[in-house]
């Protein structure tokens, strides 16, 4: 059997390179290409239904990512010891992958497609999720299915003052910047990351040296679609249309849209306002069938996005009457919770979010068991998104991969300012439930974040507010208008969705996604500066309540307490079997962990009341202490020779009373002196080499007056 493999290879630039490679691996799916780079290997497939299904006038795209663990050399934990649901980590990529693809399909394009990539091998160092959106793409390219790319991502981070593209694991641990990037050859359409403080001209220089890398990429998929044959698309028809239906609909109801649009009204009388428009067009047109129907709901909503649009960028007007950098009126308050760690209510405009913190011992971090990643995170942040937030009625089925982001999102901004971890010993749970939602919710929960933060006494460098940032521009792209502080209805129609994230020193963290072509750098570089203004006045306002972290935790917040020891002692701790620490911890009530680290034993002491720290405390310092000679120690009989008794002085350690040290006077025998259990205080005399302690009770005992030396 012949196969017809086809390779390309893109040069980075600096040594390193990465493979495309087709026509070998799954030849029955409509695309598939193998993406090498170093040791890892990503395998992505894409299908599409040949028809789409009745009655749907959207794009059903489904991306998924998963790592399989044999690319590791690990055998899947759990009962089932196979993948399972994918973690949050994959659904990330999967995100970040379905951001820069979605936008690129033809917007009549209606067809079932499924885009599956799968982790196959690893490097350790080098990371996979900066070219999954690549390996999408590159499947997409070798098939038949109508897409408007090619486009790639790549990773942009600083190192040592240096931009690198795709940088190794091990580079990224002292990266003061790093995101992924997404685009075409002209366009960027997706930027999420992270950063340390950093100024608007820096982000805008990253993303620019990443559009260079991501040109070179696309320009090896046209290669590949060039080779295939594959440059002519397959042949659609996804939507019925009515031109003269959607003319009718604009002249009868375009003016009573725009206002409506332009009353400045609350959003569910707006809401309901718009409907009734609507209802009352269709009603006049009698029997109709379901299709028309349809079209006609269709062609509405255009002229609502026609409408609210023109508003914007003709009279610089919004739909709640702000103007185009006004942020809406916001309140907060902290410590509404009092059983809580820490909490705090943020509310900006009709946007709510109720938060707390919760602190945690060592044993409440988080397991991180993943094919690529692995270990344990010691902050976390959960956001939930229920329906009575937006007014509806919707069951709770978990977190999806919407609040799974946000989360992420709010997370990444948040532990840029948590304190260095040698100065914070807790597990740090946040959790923001959403009350209220029009509008960014998750920079609700960053603002919130920070301040439940400072009401728990965590020593945060510096707050951190967000604020979502939206652009409105007309067809030519000749006029446009930047929004901050975007409405859900702005978000939806707008043309892009940009959260930024800061302190007032810079930037922390992004969040961007385009729905069209054609932003210039000097647009995005006006709404970086326009979102700083908008974070500075946010930063103002959450001042007001709040300005500086607690002096202390709260009263019935726990405490940590964490010492070191030797190293030697830590077996000791732990005891046969974990014997000792369990003991300890069920005896004194508190929570110990033990880890070693940089060559010394590491210890946490975890209670919620200072008793049973110290009481834990005195025993693991008992056990971890060395007997010292000259010390005077409280022992106890351990048992009894012939000549002499073995005296435990620290749990572990016993020494010998001879009986020549009991007392001044002389002891002919060992009977009646001590009972095993009785207590004694005694004197280390002597450490000998082969560590064998020699004690002495008569040290400490008054000389008898007959054995006193005469004065000459």
């Amino acid at each position: 059997m012949s196969l017809n493999v086809i390779k390309k290879v893109i040069d980075l630039g600096d040594g390193r390179t990465i493979e495309i490679e087709t026509g070998k691996l799954a030849k029955q799916a409509d695309g598939s290409v193998v993406i090498k780079m170093g040791d890892t290997m990503l395998l992505a497939t894409v299908v599409s239904s040949q028809e789409a299904k009745e009655g749907i006038d959207f794009l059903p795209l489904s991306v998924d990512y998963q790592e399989k663990y044999a690319a590791t050399g690990r055998i899947p934990g759990g009962f089932l010891r196979r993948e399972a649901r994918l973690s949050d980590y994959e659904v990330l990529i999967s995100r970040l992958v379905d951001r820069a693809l979605r936008p690129m399909f033809p917007d009549d394009y209606h067809a079932d497609t499924q885009v599956m990539i799968s982790l196959i091998s690893a490097d350790k160092d080098i990371m996979p999720d900066c070219l999954a959106g690549l390996a999408a793409s590159a499947a997409l390219a070798c098939s038949d299915i109508p897409f408007n790319g090619p486009i790639s991502e790549v990773r942009v981070a600083k190192v040592d003052g240096q931009l690198v593209i795709n940088p190794t694991l091990t580079q990224l641990q002292t990266a003061t910047l790093e995101f992924i990037v997404a685009g075409s050859e002209h366009d960027i359409n997706m930027v999420e990351g992270e950063s340390a403080e950093i100024q608007e001209a820096e982000l805008v220089e990253a993303i620019k040296f990443a559009h260079t890398a991501i040109k070179i990429q696309c320009l090896a998929q046209k290669e590949l679609t060039a080779e295939l044959n594959k440059t002519v698309k397959r042949v659609y028809n996804h939507e019925h249309s009515n031109e003269d239906l959607k003319k009718a609909i604009y002249a009868a109801t375009y003016e009573q849209v725009y206002a409506i649009a332009s009353s400045a009204s609350a959003k569910e009388e707006r809401s309901a306002s718009f409907k009734a428009v609507r209802d009352a067009y269709i009603e006049t047109l009698g029997e109709i069938d379901d299709i028309t129907k349809s079209l006609a709901k269709k062609y509405y909503h255009d002229v609502e996005y026609d409408a609210i649009r023109n508003l914007v960028l003709d009279e610089g007007k919004r739909l709640d009457g702000r103007t185009t950098t006004q942020i809406r009126p916001i309140w907060s308050e902290v410590g509404y919770l009092p059983s809580a760690h820490g909490s705090a209510v943020f509310t900006r405009g009709e946007t709510q979010s109720l938060t707390t913190v919760t602190l945690g011992a060592k044993d409440d971090e988080q397991m991180i068991d993943g094919a690529f990643i692995n270990g344990y995170q010691k902050f976390l942040l959960h956001y939930n998104f229920p329906g009575f937030s937006t007014g509806e009625v919707r069951p709770n089925r978990g977190a999806g991969r919407r609040e799974i982001g946000h989360g992420n999102l709010a997370m990444r901004s948040l532990k840029r300012v948590l304190p260095a971890e040698d100065q914070n010993p807790y597990t740090i749970r946040i959790v923001s439930d959403i009350l209220e939602s029009n509008g960014s919710s998750s920079m609700a929960t960053v603002c919130a974040g920070t301040l439940a933060l400072m009401d728990a006494g965590i020593k945060i460098t510096n707050p951190v507010s967000g604020i979502a940032m939206g652009l409105i521009t007309n067809e030519m792209g000749t006029k446009y208008a930047i929004l901050s502080d975007i409405l859900g209805d702005e978000d939806h129609l707008g043309d892009m969705d940009f959260k930024v994230t800061g302190t007032e020193k810079g930037i922390v963290a992004v969040q961007m996604d385009l729905k069209i072509n054609g932003l210039s750098y000097e647009v995005l570089t006006n709404a970086l500066n326009q979102a700083k203004d908008g974070r500075l006045h946010i930063l103002g306002e959450m001042a007001k309540t709040m300005t500086a972290p607690r002096e202390d935790y709260k009263p019935h917040a726990p405490r940590i307490v964490m010492i070191k020891i030797d190293k030697e002692f830590i077996g000791a701790v732990i005891g046969p079997g974990g014997k000792i620490i369990q003991e300890m911890q069920r005896e004194t009530g508190a929570t110990i962990s033990i880890e070693e680290k940089d060559n010394q034993g590491i210890v946490q002491i975890f209670a919620d009341n200072k008793a049973a720290i110290d009481q834990a405390l005195g025993r693991i310092r008992a056990i971890a202490s060395k007997p010292e000679v000259g010390e005077i120690y409280e022992g106890k009989v351990k048992s009894i020779m012939p000549f002499g008794a073995f005296v435990e002085i620290m749990p572990g350690k016993d020494g010998l009373l001879h009986i020549s040290e009991i007392d001044h006077r002389r002891i002919e025998t060992m009977d009646g002196i001590f009972n095993v259990g009785d207590e004694v205080r005694v004197k280390l005399l002597d450490v000998d080499k082969q560590g064998k302690l020699k004690l002495s009770r008569k040290a400490l005992l008054p000389r008898p007056e007959s054995s006193k030396p005469e004065n000459n």
